[in-house]
C-alpha cells in the first residue's frame, strides 16, 4: 500500500503542475495576441523608413555623409543582446546567448567584443564569460518609443564617440507563434544599399525640401530609434509565442504522464485486491482442511 499512497501523490503533484501550465499558457497565449498586433504594425512602417533612408543615404557626397554612416575598420564591436526577464520559454533566451557568445568567440574573435545585454536572463549568463558595459531589464516592465529611444541615443553616443567601430543587435524574430528566428542585425554603421536595389529601377527621383543633406541628418536618428523599438517588440512577440508553445507542451507531457501513473495506479491496486483475495481463500482452504 505504500506504493499506491506513493503513486497517488505523484499522480497528485503532476496533476498540479498541468494545472499551472496550463494557466501560463493561456495567459501567453492572451498577451501574444496583443504583443503580434503591434509589430504586424509596426514592421512596414520600419522597413519602408530603412529602405527610403538607404536610399537617400546613398546619394550623398563622401564627405556630407553622417557619422552614423562612416565604415571603419572594426578593432571595437559591441553587442546588443536582447533576451526576457523570466524563463519557462523553451530555448527562446539561450539561443540568442548562444549567437551572441559565437560574435565574440568566433565571428569577431581577436577583436574587443564588449556587451549590452537587455533582459534579465542574458545579463545573468553573459556577464559571467564576458564584460558587459550595461544592462538594462526594467525596459520590459512598460515598454515604450520613449524608453527605446534612450538606449538608442546612448549606442548612437558610443558610435559617435569612437568608443566602437560596430555595433549589432541580436534578437529573437517573430514570424509565428511556434517559430521564432535568431537576427544578428547591424545597427551601426547605417549598411549602404545593397547593389540589387541600385540597378532594380527603384531610383525615385525625389524633390527635397529644405536639402537632401537635412533630410537624411534628421531621418537618421529616427530610423535608428525605430529600428531598436522594432528589435524590442519583436522579441517581445516572440517571448510570448515561445512561452505559449513551451506550456502547451509541458501540458501535454504533464497530461501523458498523469495518465502513464493513472493506469499504473490501477495495475499496482489490482494486484493488491487479487493478492488479498487469494490470501482469504487460502486461509479458507487451510481452515477447512
Amino acid at each position: 500500500m505504500a506504493n499506491l499512497k506513493e503513486i497517488r501523490n505523484r499522480i497528485q503533484s503532476v496533476g498540479s503542475t498541468m494545472q499551472i501550465t496550463s494557466a501560463m499558457k493561456m495567459v501567453s497565449a492572451a498577451k501574444l495576441k496583443k504583443a503580434q498586433d503591434a509589430i504586424t504594425a509596426m514592421r512596414p512602417y520600419s522597413e519602408k523608413l530603412t529602405e527610403l533612408l538607404q536610399n537617400l543615404s546613398a546619394t550623398l557626397d563622401d564627405d556630407s555623409g553622417s557619422t552614423f554612416s562612416e565604415q571603419r575598420e572594426v578593432d571595437k564591436v559591441l553587442v546588443v543582446s536582447i533576451t526576457s526577464n523570466r524563463g519557462l520559454a523553451g530555448a527562446f533566451n539561450s539561443n540568442v546567448i548562444k549567437a551572441s557568445n559565437k560574435l565574440a568567440n568566433e565571428t569577431y574573435a581577436g577583436k574587443k567584443v564588449d556587451f549590452f545585454t537587455i533582459g534579465k536572463k542574458g545579463n545573468d549568463i553573459i556577464r559571467k564569460t564576458s564584460n558587459v558595459i550595461e544592462h538594462n531589464v526594467a525596459i520590459f516592465d512598460d515598454l515604450s518609443f520613449d524608453a527605446s529611444s534612450a538606449i538608442a541615443q546612448m549606442l548612437m553616443d558610443l558610435f559617435s564617440a569612437g568608443t566602437y567601430d560596430k555595433i549589432v543587435i541580436v534578437y529573437n524574430h517573430f514570424k509565428n507563434a511556434a517559430t521564432q528566428e535568431i537576427i544578428t542585425e547591424q545597427f551601426l554603421p547605417i549598411l549602404p544599399r545593397k547593389e540589387e536595389v541600385e540597378t532594380s529601377g527603384s531610383n525615385i527621383d525625389y524633390i527635397f525640401e529644405p536639402s537632401k543633406e537635412e533630410i537624411v541628418e534628421g531621418l537618421i536618428p529616427k530610423s535608428l530609434k525605430t529600428q531598436l523599438f522594432k528589435a524590442l517588440r519583436d522579441s517581445v512577440a516572440s517571448e510570448h509565442g515561445a512561452r505559449m508553445t513551451a506550456m502547451h507542451k509541458a501540458t501535454d507531457n504533464a497530461t501523458e504522464l498523469r495518465d502513464d501513473l493513472k493506469l499504473k495506479y490501477n495495475k499496482a491496486r489490482q494486484a493488491a485486491i487479487t493478492n488479498e483475495i487469494l490470501e482469504i481463500v487460502g486461509g479458507a482452504e487451510a481452515l477447512a482442511g
